[in-house]
C-alpha cells in the first residue's frame, strides 16, 4: 500500500483505483463538508443528508472507473450527491413533510455565532419552502459557492435556465422570508 500524503483529488483517485483504501479514506475526509451541507441545505433532516452522505461516497467508489477528470471531483461529487438529494425528494413527496430538527443540524453546520446560526436556520427553513429546481440552483450557487457554469454542469441545464431559476428563485426565497419569518434582513 502507498503512503497518502499531499495529493491532488485526482491523484487520490488514480491511487484508489489502483486499490488504495487511504487514498480513498482521504477523498472521503476531503469532501465530505460539501456533502454535509449539500445534503442538508436539499432536504433540512440531518438523519436523511447523513443517509444521502453515506449513498453519495458508496456511488462515488463504485463510479471512479468512470471518472474522466473532464471537472474537477468536488464538481463530480456535488452532482452525484444533488441528484440523490432530488431522488430522496421525489420519493419524499408522498409522505408528509418532517419538522427540521434544528440542534442535530447544528451539529452539520459549523457556525459558531448564533447570530448567523440564527440566519441560517430561518434560510434553511425558507429553502425547503422552494421547489426543487430552485431549491437545488440556489443551494450549489449560494451556499456552495459554485460558479454558473459548473451549476449548470452539475445539474445537466443550459447556463440561461440556471441564471433565470436563480433570480426567480432568490425572488421566492426573498419573498418567503419576509412574509413567513419576518426576516427583514435578506439581501
Amino acid at each position: 500500500m502507498h503512503v497518502v500524503t499531499n495529493h491532488t483529488d485526482f491523484e487520490l483517485v488514480d491511487l484508489a483505483l489502483r486499490g488504495d483504501e487511504k487514498a480513498f479514506e482521504l477523498l472521503v475526509k476531503n469532501h465530505k463538508n460539501r456533502v454535509a451541507t449539500t445534503a442538508m441545505n436539499m432536504l433540512a433532516d440531518p438523519e436523511e443528508a447523513n443517509e444521502i452522505g453515506q449513498q453519495v461516497f458508496i456511488q462515488l467508489y463504485r463510479s471512479l472507473k468512470k471518472f474522466r477528470k473532464e471537472a474537477n471531483l468536488s464538481t463530480y461529487i456535488t452532482r452525484i450527491t444533488i441528484n440523490l438529494c432530488l431522488n430522496h425528494l421525489k420519493r419524499r413527496q408522498n409522505f408528509s413533510s418532517r419538522s427540521l430538527e434544528l440542534n442535530q443540524a447544528n451539529k452539520i453546520r459549523s457556525s459558531e455565532n448564533q447570530a448567523d446560526f440564527e440566519s441560517k436556520e430561518l434560510i434553511t427553513k425558507a429553502l425547503q419552502k422552494l421547489d426543487e429546481k430552485h431549491r437545488s440552483i440556489i443551494v450549489l450557487r449560494m451556499v456552495q459557492g459554485f460558479d454558473t457554469l459548473e451549476t449548470a454542469s452539475i445539474l445537466n441545464l443550459p447556463k440561461g435556465t440556471v441564471l433565470s431559476r436563480l433570480k426567480r428563485g432568490m425572488e421566492k426565497l426573498k419573498i418567503i422570508l419576509e412574509t413567513e419569518f419576518n426576516y427583514k434582513h435578506y439581501e
